[in-house]
């Protein structure tokens, strides 16, 4: 069955680009069902409801070969003809639909084009600061700064595998992220937020002793974070947000609850709204004089009591890190729930 999602009167005209996006794969045997779609490659779909996803490329095969990437990359063209399939769901093949308990969930940009990942909450970096016994940088309000992590290390919902190197002080950053989906130069604060494709929930691990070690070279850092960036569990579209996000003179701002906890027990509470830097300010930043392509990631840094380094330094927890079998739940209003569980492999 094709779908009349591609144009053409009737249904096809009921569509929205309110959604919460995903990449996943399926079970081995839902898999083994899928003729030709059998691959192990990530599959592109959204979340319906509560717990059910729809696969776009079961829905309409000239999905087939559509990614996030592609999603992104063709906004224009792809998202109406998604939120038409999403618009016309009561008509989509029953084998269009899984369970979200009998798939994995990816990453929802599997491969981002760049990470970049901010410093723009000022309870954090001046916490932080107070608690190694330095005052407060005066140029944390002169621009937005970045520092760019490992793209290649990307990881979803899931294990977070790591070597016993970086098992010492282990740590978690709880932190928003948006997705570049349109290619922009020295772009106004409007443009920039224009250019916003969606956002997501950003776990920027740590390995606070190497990344101690590093840093004393006053480089950035480097080793202490290149091993794992979790992103997920789905890529939320603007429209989906629009009741959460009120513009201001220094861009959009985005009102969403913050929370982590450690093997279900609370640690850290804030909320999107109060990164001193918007999104847009950042854009704007990096794209100065540079051009971002859609699929770049820009990161919001970690919000105040948002990581273990805060609030051990703060005595609200005592010497406290990640260890293996622990499990770290970040949520964002809105945005869900990236849940990982740390184990130990030797390989790495």
């Amino acid at each position: 069955m094709t779908l009349r999602a591609w144009g053409g009167p009737g249904p096809a005209a009921i569509n929205s680009r309110r959604m919460r996006l995903i990449s996943f794969l399926p079970s081995e045997a839902d898999a083994a069902t899928s003729g030709i779609f059998a691959s192990p490659r990530p599959r592109l779909g959204a979340v319906v409801g509560e717990d059910r996803i729809l696969e776009f490329a079961r829905a309409d095969a000239r999905f087939a070969k559509v990614g996030m990437l592609d999603l992104v990359e063709r906004a224009e063209e792809l998202l109406p003809k998604a939120g038409a399939l999403l618009g016309m769901a009561s008509e989509v093949p029953r084998e269009a639909f899984h369970s979200e308990q009998a798939v994995t969930l990816l990453a929802p940009l599997p491969r981002p084009v760049s990470i970049r990942d901010g410093y723009a909450f000022r309870q954090h970096v001046e916490t932080a600061r107070r608690n190694r016994g330095l005052g407060m940088i005066p140029e944390f309000d002169a621009f937005p700064v970045f520092y760019f992590t490992n793209a290649l290390a990307v990881i979803g919902p899931g294990e977070l595998r790591v070597g016993r190197g970086r098992l010492e002080k282990l740590d978690f950053e709880l932190e928003a992220f948006c997705v570049i989906g349109k290619r922009i130069t020295n772009p106004t604060l409007a443009e920039a937020d224009d250019a916003i494709f969606g956002y997501g929930v950003l776990n920027d691990f740590s390995a606070r002793a190497l990344q101690t070690e590093e840093m004393k070279l006053n480089l950035g850092p480097a080793k202490g974070k290149d091993f794992a960036t979790g992103l997920g569990p789905w890529l939320v579209t603007k429209d989906e947000l629009k009741d959460r996000l009120k513009p201001s003179p220094k861009g959009n701002v985005l009102h969403a609850r913050m929370s982590a906890t450690v093997n279900h027990v609370p640690v850290s509470d804030g909320d999107v709204s109060q990164m001193s830097w918007t999104f847009a300010e950042i854009i704007q930043r990096a794209a100065d004089g540079v051009t971002l392509e859609p699929g770049e990631v820009i990161g919001s840094g970690t919000v105040g009591t948002g990581c273990f380094l805060e609030l051990n330094g703060s005595k609200i927890t005592h010497d406290q890190w990640l260890k293996p079998g622990d499990v770290v739940s970040l949520t964002i209003d809105g945005l869900g729930t990236l849940t990982n569980t740390i184990v130990e492999d030797p390989s790495k």
